[in-house]
């Protein structure tokens, strides 16, 4: 053959092997869909069958949304296409290999009735009855002439002596009233009487300037009751005026005992529901009592309501500043629980995954209760032995988000049919 027509037949397979080149990528340009996928070839939509299993196609797991119509290899990744069989098509939810399930370290609980407590035991402290305040006044205007040796702090009895009190005004008055009482007039002593009980002269005083016949200026003041003297306001030689306050004094007969409960099981404080208190002075003894107060406003800091529980003090042993521990409550009820690990918060929805069958997960929406150590009480959702993921719900989670399963069960009206997400090992089908 001569040059020329071997430099002719070489022209022809060029032109040849690019028709057949334009017209494969003709071709090729034409099977793809507008979203993207691969166009599925007659026989892969009648489906290709392998083994047992009915394949509807073929798809990359890093770009599920690509679809093809026979097995090879990816073009975005090295890695074989994994099959889509038809029976991975669930009513909802998120398929995922056993071995992948393994690898993820998926591991399941049971959603199971208990019968839990009611109980709750809180940190109180040992508080002084506020209702039980005395606070001693002067009546008129004196002089401090004597004061007891007691100081803020001191424990002292019902009747005891606070101070000594000299009232010049007082002297005056009485003897006003010797004079008229002499006279034998008994309206005019009966006015003159009554004078010295609006100046606030004791009752005791007076009957002692009756019967003595002879002037008191000296008063003396007294404890009403006995307590804790807070507040000692007066001095020998001080100078006091009406109304002035000398003492204040608190009683220890009975003392509070406060708690700071936390504010999701404020609804377990009710007044009047009984109430043990162990103190850490006394360990082994248990107190009894009921709630007597709790308190209508919040700390905003600690997010706590104040319970307080009123206790009788007869030896004065509970004392101010005490630790104590509260215990509320005490029937128990039957709640379902799950365990608090398996529960995904996403802000808006609290959502569990439910095991349908082995490989098979489905997000459910539930609603909580209480929180009862490391498990959470189920009020709506559930049913007692389903079977919940409770490690590697995650995982699990953001690859259902990706695929956009959880969007279609929470919009309405969606089909009951969703497209499942299967995760498989790479490498191909199993």
């Amino acid at each position: 053959m001569t040059s020329n027509s071997k430099l002719s037949a070489a022209a022809m397979v060029l032109v040849a092997l690019g028709a057949g080149l334009g017209y494969g990528v003709a071709q090729w340009r034409a099977g793809v869909s507008p979203v993207g996928h691969f166009a599925t070839s007659p026989a892969a939509a009648s489906g290709a069958v392998t083994g047992d299993r009915k394949v509807l196609y073929w798809y990359d797991p890093m770009s599920p949304q690509q679809r093809f119509d026979k097995p090879g290899k990816s073009p975005f990744m090295d890695m074989q296409l994994v099959p889509k069989y038809a029976d991975d098509a669930p009513t909802g939810g998120v398929a995922v290999d056993p071995r992948v399930a393994q690898m993820l370290g998926v591991r399941t609980a049971t959603a199971e009735k208990q019968r839990i407590g009611t109980a709750l035991q809180v940190p109180a402290t040992v508080q002084l009855n506020e209702r039980d305040i005395s606070i001693l006044q002067a009546r008129t205007a004196g002089f401090v002439q004597r004061v007891a040796r007691l100081a803020p702090g001191d424990v002292v009895a019902a009747g005891a002596f606070i101070a000594e009190l000299l009232v010049p005004e007082w002297a005056g008055a009485q003897q006003e009233f010797l004079a008229v009482r002499g006279t034998g007039d008994e309206v005019l002593a009966s006015a003159a009487r009554q004078r010295l009980v609006l100046m606030g002269m004791p009752a005791s005083l007076i009957q002692q300037v009756e019967r003595t016949g002879q002037v008191q200026a000296l008063t003396t003041v007294h404890a009403p009751t006995g307590g804790l003297v807070q507040e000692l306001m007066v001095r020998p030689g001080m100078t006091v005026s009406q109304g002035m306050s000398l003492a204040r004094i608190t009683g220890l007969s009975t003392v509070w005992i406060e708690a700071a409960l936390p504010e999701a099981q404020a609804g377990m404080a009710r007044v009047g529901e009984p109430v043990d208190v162990v103190l850490t002075a006394f360990p082994g003894e248990t107190l009894r009592g009921k709630i007597s107060a709790v308190l209508p406003e919040a700390s905003s800091e600690t997010r706590t309501l104040r319970v307080r529980v009123e206790l009788r003090n007869p030896q004065g042993r509970l004392r101010a500043g005490m630790f104590a521990t509260m215990r509320l409550g005490g029937s128990s009820e039957e709640a379902l629980v799950v365990p608090a690990e398996a529960v995904i918060r996403t802000g808006q929805r609290v959502v569990v995954y439910v095991v349908e069958q082995p490989g098979r997960f489905t997000p459910v929406q539930v609603r909580l209760g209480r929180e009862l150590g490391d498990k959470l009480e189920v009020l709506q959702g559930l049913q007692p032995g389903q079977q919940v993921v409770a490690s590697g719900q995650f995982l699990i989670d953001s690859e259902a988000s990706m695929q956009g399963v959880m969007q279609r069960q929470a919009s309405p009206g969606a089909p009951a049919a969703s497209a499942a997400l299967r995760l498989e090992p790479k490498g191909g089908a199993q």
